[in-house]
């Protein structure tokens, strides 16, 4: 599989992260080097202007940029998601959101919001309203939190709940611009972990999407359309690349702190003590397990498999288990490493704040838990 970023780009990259994230600044000089490679036109077809990369080969660059600086990469995932929502539904037979592949292709740049502070019901239900105006576009009024690319979406996709219409409630999902009156970016994002990529809360106060950005009106809770398994594919795939790429950068750490130490009591290096031995090969095999996982899923999402009422476990497993596994093979690096990781300059202490993230984004232990139970045992 040849590599679309390449390796100098994704040095540069590397060299910014840790000053990015010491000032809790956005990846601005990342954010622009990506988009003259064409990086966010990725996962656009080729006929549409883009580079035409399956799922399954952004997977793979998504691994290596994390790798290079996560929080770049977990910011511009969201971008790449909704790019390959739309490419998901494209191939599908369905041209509802054809319109972001083509935008993204003349450079819009695609942020989600969607989160919302206490709503567990993510995708299924929303505490953000939505009022419908005339011209039959909506007005959306709440609070977003986890909002990325903050400082640079031109284009954000939201939804929320429609109460009053004959055949309410609704679920309504849409697309503004950022130059859309009643919208409100606070300057809230001081984290411990993931700091460049600046997911900043969105406040909408009437916030209206023209009818012509009005992409969907689902019945609240779990639905069989096609919108929704697109999001839960891209997001959990894409999501979980990121992971990866943290635990495979966490592997390269351990592995180079290991040769580097030498022990004074007697006097071996690192790599010869049987105890971190064990420690990296246990790291390893935790980490072998995910690339074929992600690779299984992506490409199944490329050539249109049907898993029918199982995909949505081989989703929320995937990304449970690329989470858990970052954190465990961060975890079993620093203790090969030691104390210079407590420092504020190690690279490997970045990342073991980076990976915390993992355990915020959709779906939740809890939920995936009740997801593979569902799958495996039906409804409660």
């Amino acid at each position: 599989m040849m590599s679309f970023l390449d390796d100098d780009l994704l040095a540069r990259i590397h060299d910014r992260a840790a000053g990015y994230d010491r000032d809790n600044a956005f990846f601005t000089e990342d954010l622009d080097e990506l988009k003259a490679a064409g990086y966010l036109r990725a996962l656009v077809p080729v006929d549409l202007g883009g580079a035409g990369l399956s799922l399954r080969e952004a997977a793979h660059e998504q691994i290596r940029l994390a790798a290079a600086a996560p929080a770049t990469a977990l910011a511009v995932n969201m971008h790449l998601v909704w790019t390959g929502i739309a490419k998901t539904l494209r191939d599908r037979g369905d041209d509802s959101l054809e319109f972001v592949l083509r935008e993204a292709a003349a450079g819009e740049v695609f942020a989600f919001a969607i989160s919302e502070a206490g709503n567990d019901l993510v995708l299924f239900g929303s505490r953000t309203e939505a009022e419908p105006v005339a011209g039959g576009g909506y007005a959306f009024t709440g609070t977003k939190i986890f909002t990325s690319l903050s400082p640079a979406w031109t284009r954000l996709g939201l939804f929320g709940l429609d109460t009053v219409s004959d055949d309410a409630p609704k679920l309504v999902h849409a697309f503004v611009t950022r130059d859309t009156a009643g919208i409100t970016i606070l300057p809230d994002w001081d984290t411990i972990g993931m700091r460049a990529s600046q997911s900043n809360s969105t406040r909408l106060d009437h916030a209206v999407a023209t009818a012509d950005r009005i992409v969907r009106r689902l019945d609240p809770g779990p639905s069989a359309d096609p919108l929704i398994f697109a999001i839960f594919a891209n997001f959990e795939i894409l999501v979980s690349a990121v992971y990866t790429g943290i635990g495979q950068r966490a592997l390269e750490l351990a592995v180079a702190a290991a040769k580097g130490r030498r022990s004074a009591r007697t006097g071996l290096s690192g790599d010869r003590n049987p105890n971190t031995r064990w420690k990296i090969a246990d790291a390893a095999l935790a980490q072998d397990a995910l690339p074929p996982q992600l690779d299984a899923l992506a490409d199944d999402v490329d050539r249109l498999v049907d898993r029918g009422d199982q995909w949505f476990r081989g989703l929320v497993g995937l990304k449970s288990r690329a989470t858990r596994t970052a954190r465990f093979v961060v975890d079993q690096a620093i203790a090969v490493a030691g104390g210079a990781v407590f420092s504020t300059s190690s690279e490997l202490g970045r990342l073991y704040r980076d990976v915390v993230a993992g355990g915020f984004h959709p779906s939740n232990e809890d939920s995936v838990h009740q997801t593979v139970a569902t799958a495996l045992l039906g409804p409660e």
